[in-house]
């Protein structure tokens, strides 16, 4: 999937890692990028045709599918922490982070999928994160709702292969946006993470890992739990 001409619909595009994959996009000359908000705000995003788009919403995401005849990239961007532990937080916000980063993307698939099969195939990429492949107490929610949308991305990978669509996960530990500001280990930046997946999109790459902790994460899957557990960095 090459970037250069490319149409591109990103989620969560009003600030943080959305904005900086507006930006880059436009950068490696994608002929035009969709910025999908959540929020009824038109304040514009420069370069950028601005898209209503809440993730949790089918009829909503339907009615913008129709303004999106053109597309060939999916970014699935949007996504929320709620810090909730599984055992005794509040279980309101672990269905919401289930609801924004589990069913969103599958939501921007099954609407946006049609349209990239029918333009030669395109491409979709899900921001995940690293805690899909290992718990950290107090992102229980965030955790689970990440390994079902990993799950997911193999899935729609498979089901989508015979219209040629490319399907992508981006993973990593802590990114240096608001959503992290509580947590002061290592944080790779929006711009890098971008930069790294936006290069494993254009090499084909179907899993992209951004930082050591996705790394060490990912190598660590054949240990047993104990063994895992000692052996990663802190989230």
């Amino acid at each position: 999937m090459q970037i250069q001409d490319s149409v591109a619909l990103v989620t969560g595009a009003r600030r943080g890692i959305g904005a900086e994959w507006v930006r880059q996009l436009q950068e490696r000359g994608a002929r035009k990028v969709y910025a999908a908000v959540r929020d009824g705000s038109q304040e514009p995003i420069p370069g950028a045709e601005l898209l209503h788009l809440d993730v949790t919403d089918p009829v909503g995401i339907a009615r913008a599918a129709v303004q999106v005849s053109d597309l060939t990239l999916l970014v699935n961007n949007a996504g929320i922490a709620a810090h909730a532990r599984l055992t005794d937080g509040d279980l309101t916000a672990v269905r919401n982070e289930l609801e924004v980063n589990f069913f969103g993307p599958l939501n921007t698939v099954r609407a946006f999928a049609p349209i990239l099969g029918a333009n030669g195939g395109g491409a979709i990429v899900n921001v995940l994160s690293a805690l899909a492949w290992f718990a950290y107490d107090g992102a229980g929610g965030y955790a689970a709702a990440k390994a079902a949308a990993w799950s997911l991305t193999d899935s729609v990978r498979l089901e989508l292969r015979s219209q040629n669509t490319q399907v992508s996960s981006v993973m990593m530990g802590a990114v240096d946006t608001d959503m992290s500001a509580h947590y002061d280990g290592p944080k790779i930046s929006p711009h890098d993470l971008v930069e790294i997946a936006l290069d494993g999109i254009e090499a084909g790459r179907f899993e992209i890992l951004a930082d050591d902790t996705a790394k060490y994460a990912k190598a660590s899957l054949n240990l047993d739990p104990e063994q895992r557990y000692a052996a990663l960095p802190a989230a």
